[in-house]
């Protein structure tokens, strides 16, 4: 399926993907797909927060830009069009996570705090924990302001997500995820990262800076079904 994404990383025990155009969220076809129902399918209300929710039995929608559960049978995903999708997958105890981290969610540390309820809440070990980061807009796409920058660098610390060039800031928020992830204690080894900008391919990916207005969402998803 052309419009799928199957990030490597993770084995038979999960379904795990990230969409393209123009599936995008289209939950209609994404259950067809890969047989699911509709009722099994859960999108949080994404508000840039950094709240974690953990579901179980209730799938009715609450607002948070993170999703983790260990319930067998059900899709739990987010909806990005620049912002970076995340998946995790504890390979131990069958538990899985979906995040949603704009520029917001990155300086507020929403994916250690994933990994924190991970660990706090269900035992997982970090070195038990792989994760995938889909499609997002790369830092050459990316100018933001000083304060952006200073607030990402806050809860980041030092690496090479960002660049200035011609007086200009300029971030790269799939690598400052990735560098949050390793200092909370996941290895190396157990992340894959997509090289795909979703600025620069407006045909495969909606971009909100591109289209400079809300045109749709791709999304990440992923499930022990």
């Amino acid at each position: 399926m052309n419009n799928v994404i199957f990030p490597e990383i993770f084995d038979s025990s999960v379904t795990a993907f990230f969409t393209r155009k123009p599936l995008g969220v289209n939950v209609e076809e994404i259950c067809q797909f890969f047989s699911v129902e509709k009722d099994n399918v859960y999108l949080p209300i994404q508000k840039h927060t950094d709240n974690v929710q953990v579901v179980g039995s209730d799938l009715n929608t609450k607002i948070a830009d993170s999703v983790l559960t260990e319930r067998k049978g059900i899709l739990i995903g987010v909806q990005v069009a620049d912002c970076v999708p995340i998946l995790f997958h504890d390979v131990k105890r069958l538990l899985v996570g979906a995040v949603h981290a704009g520029w917001r969610g990155t300086a507020s540390e929403i994916i250690k705090k994933t990994i924190a309820c991970m660990i706090q809440e269900f035992g997982s070990s970090p070195t038990d924990i792989k994760m995938a980061i889909g499609p997002s807009i790369k830092w050459r796409c990316y100018q933001v302001g000083v304060e952006v920058k200073e607030a990402v660098c806050e809860a980041t610390g030092e690496g090479d997500y960002y660049l200035k060039q011609d007086g200009q800031w300029y971030i790269d928020l799939a690598s400052a995820n990735h560098c949050q992830a390793i200092s909370m204690g996941v290895s190396e080894e157990n992340t894959w990262i997509s090289p795909e900008c979703t600025y620069c391919n407006p045909k495969d990916y909606h971009s909100y800076r591109y289209e400079k207005t809300y045109n749709g969402a791709q999304g990440g998803f992923i499930g022990i079904i």
